[in-house]
């Protein structure tokens, strides 16, 4: 279990984390959202110690990060998968991290043939690929068999193939009792991941719930419904005291209703006292996407512009968009897993 309570850090001026209080249960896999800059790379740092709280604290099991003993054991993280000296063997690297963990060498080996990496073990890790780092790294996550593990970002680079290896990993750490805390932007993968969210804006807690209550939430609860008699549903709809949209006819369907504030059962009585055929009764629930974006608008630190004034090319004097803005600016010093060999070095 992880437990940040009042956790707050400052650069200067800058409020990066303000009063942050959450908890991540063990057994459940929990995503941490945020818009860029929120701080959740600053927050993840601070769990795993690496910067030092300006007020509040955290603690994994009961304990800090720098209180544990051989913390691989305890805490597994990737927070960037090219920290890894480019010159080291993948083996050669997690052997390092075994030793200044008192660890087995064989289980080496273990995470290696784990993660799919057996057959390039020897090669250096310079030369890997996006996605053959964030194999590497999540090794390095695995080696101490740890009850916690965090993760940020760590399907970048991976094909399909691996997404949904690292998801079904998850998946079974959690079945096994593990706490896991995944950072992402890719909500849509999210959303088949996480079943707990921490979300946050400009550094303060905005949301903490299950990934379905987050979704209903934002979105609210409706229905889409057709039948023979399209007019008349409308009317046994507003009649019975709920509001109806129109839905057109598309490529993907006919036309239908939309019922708002509404459930499968409400509309499905309706119809059925009035004796109505329906060829469709279905929940719409909204992505978590929609539900981010109407969570955290308020909080969006960097904004583009609207990509209706993005240049055309070839078309002089094209109105100009907003440039992009970076993303976390104060992620540039995230580093991972050699946070236990780290402390170990300095004993």
């Amino acid at each position: 279990m992880i437990e940040a309570n009042g956790l707050t850090k400052r650069y200067g001026r800058t409020l990066a984390v303000n009063d942050l209080t959450f908890t991540v249960q063990a057994g459940r896999v929990t995503g941490f959202l945020g818009p860029n800059g929120a701080g959740k790379s600053t927050t993840m740092r601070m769990i795993l110690g690496l910067d030092r709280p300006t007020a509040g604290g955290v603690r994994i099991d009961g304990k800090r990060y720098t209180d544990l003993k051989e913390p691989l054991r305890h805490v597994g993280a990737l927070l960037d998968a090219k920290w890894v000296h480019p010159n080291r063997s993948a083996r050669a690297h997690l052997r390092w991290l075994a030793v200044s963990n008192k660890l087995p060498e064989k289980r080496v080996d273990e995470v290696l043939a784990l993660v799919g990496l057996t057959d390039v073990a020897g090669r250096r890790a310079g030369g890997y690929s996006l996605g053959m780092s964030q194999r590497l790294g999540i090794a390095g996550a695995l080696l101490g068999d740890p009850g916690v593990l965090l993760f940020d970002e760590p399907v970048n680079g991976l094909d399909p193939e691996g997404i949904l290896w690292i998801r079904q990993f998850m998946h079974r750490l959690a079945d096994e009792g593990r706490t896991v805390f995944v950072s992402s932007h890719l909500l849509s993968e999210m959303a088949l991941t996480a079943q707990d969210l921490v979300v946050i804006g400009r550094g303060r807690l905005i949301a903490q719930t299950s990934t379905s209550a987050f979704i209903d939430a934002a979105s609210g609860s409706s229905v889409r419904v057709r039948g023979p008699e399209l007019d008349r549903l409308r009317e046994v709809i507003t009649s019975g005291g709920l509001k109806a949209d129109d839905a057109p006819a598309t490529t993907e369907g006919p036309a239908a209703l939309v019922v708002h504030d509404a459930t499968t059962d409400d509309v499905g009585e309706l119809a059925g006292r009035a004796g109505l055929v329906l060829h469709e009764l279905a929940a719409q629930r909204g992505s978590l996407e929609q539900a981010f974006i109407q969570m955290t608008g308020g909080d969006v630190e960097y904004r583009t512009g609207d990509p209706a004034l993005a240049p055309v090319a070839g078309v002089a004097g094209a109105p100009v968009g907003v440039p992009g803005q970076p993303g976390e600016a104060l992620a540039s010093q995230r580093t991972g897993a050699p946070v236990a060999a780290r402390k170990a070095d300095a004993r």
